[in-house]
């Protein structure tokens, strides 16, 4: 009930303030937005851009769905589920966009996932370890269950041509480059973002390929092996790199980016809707 109600309060506050203007000119505010209310407020500018465009939010897809839409690509897909009302819950959600023929279209998928609270730690001057006598503690596996979810969508937009799958990382697991860290008695603490004991990139990196980060990957990409040509489906991984919290301003703006090229990549199942207003 709490996060219902900060959702609705956020986005009372976003109308309020008209917009990117209100909440960035006072981002404070708004700091520890959870992503899902951040993926609502991207539908609003979304809706505002595109005013004859029909956009939803979702904030689940389920097995049963994802299966039936395998089936239309081929009958031999999509025939095992074992639990009926098993679902996949992206942290951000799902926004789609409606085409012309009716048909739902999924336009942005968003999570965001923190590990590892290493510079916290020793900037408080907390040790850690099973005898409390370590700076750094060995990163954990959690993250890796955001493969599945990845791989879900990824099946749910086989036919596509875009895969609109963000994921925002944060925390002293997906450092990009060393981070120098001060104690509280004076000493410092290097994290050295290419030891294996802490960072945890390379576990995310199989779900685009090894493809740069921090860039959008919407588009799917087409490479050629031998006499076929294999379309990829990249998920954009995004970190701060140093450790630092996302700001509201970057992750909406990255959200609205890998949406519009959603958008263009629809633009001739969204054409009729598109001129409408020419």
């Amino acid at each position: 009930m709490a996060k219902k109600n900060q959702s609705v309060r956020l986005t009372t506050q976003h109308k309020e303030s008209k917009g990117a203007i209100g909440i960035f000119g006072d981002e404070a505010k708004y700091h520890d937005m959870d992503v899902s209310d951040l993926s609502l407020i991207a539908k609003e500018f979304l809706e505002k851009e595109y005013t004859q465009l029909s956009f939803r939010y979702r904030k689940s897809v389920s097995k049963k769905e994802i299966n039936e839409t395998l089936r239309t690509i081929d009958p031999e897909l999509g025939q095992t589920l074992f639990v009926e009302d098993s679902s996949i819950k992206p942290d951000g959600g799902i926004i789609e966009v409606k085409d012309d023929n009716g048909n739902w279209r999924v336009i942005l998928v968003s999570e965001a996932k923190r590990q590892g609270k290493d510079i916290e730690n020793i900037k408080q001057g907390k040790q850690v370890g099973t005898n409390n006598d370590q700076d750094i503690m060995n990163a954990g596996n959690a993250i890796e269950r955001a493969h599945k979810n990845i791989s879900e969508i990824a099946n749910f937009m086989l036919k596509e041509t875009y895969f609109p799958y963000v994921l925002f990382l944060e925390g002293s697991n997906f450092l990009t480059q060393d981070v120098v860290v001060t104690r509280p008695d004076g000493r410092k603490v290097t994290l050295t973002y290419n030891s294996g004991a802490i960072n945890r990139l390379d576990r995310l990196t199989a779900a685009n390929y090894g493809m740069p980060i921090n860039r959008n990957l919407c588009k799917n990409k087409v490479v050629q092996i031998g006499d076929s040509s294999v379309m990829l489906q990249t998920a954009s991984l995004f970190t701060q790199g140093d450790g630092k919290r996302w700001s509201v301003k970057d992750e909406i703006n990255i959200m609205l980016d890998i949406a519009k090229t959603s958008l263009k990549m629809l633009g001739r199942d969204l054409f009729n809707q598109l001129t409408k207003s020419n």
